[in-house]
């Protein structure tokens, strides 16, 4: 079973930077491909960035040059870090983790973590 525990979320200016953190449990890690997912309320869920267990990443094309996610398979957590953000970017912000084999997808969800964008 894997547990992810975000962390990192909180209130920051227009223009200002926070960085998220995702911690996950379990021995899969490594192999998995992990992602960062946002919705915002009364809004669907969306794909923030992703980067798999070679350490490709690939962004929505609203974040692309200001977030950049990376892992430390080391430590079992991935980050997210944002810059220039945006009022419109408040939302929860989710981590996922998913590892497919040859008989299965294993798909998981954190608890989320709370960004808002004010001034």
């Amino acid at each position: 079973q894997v547990q992810l525990v975000e962390s990192g979320g909180g209130l920051v200016q227009p223009g200002g930077s926070l960085r998220l953190y995702c911690a996950a449990s379990g021995s899969i890690f490594s192999s998995a491909t992990m992602g960062w997912y946002r919705q915002a309320p009364g809004k669907q869920r969306e794909l923030v960035a992703t980067i798999t267990s070679s350490h490709r990443t690939s962004y929505a094309d609203s974040v692309k040059g200001r977030f950049t996610i990376s892992r430390d398979n080391a430590k079992n957590t991935v980050y997210l870090q944002m810059n220039s953000l945006k009022p419109e970017e408040t939302a929860v912000y989710y981590c996922n983790l998913r590892y497919s084999s040859t008989w299965s997808t294993q798909n998981y969800w954190g608890q989320g973590t709370q960004v808002t964008v004010s001034s």
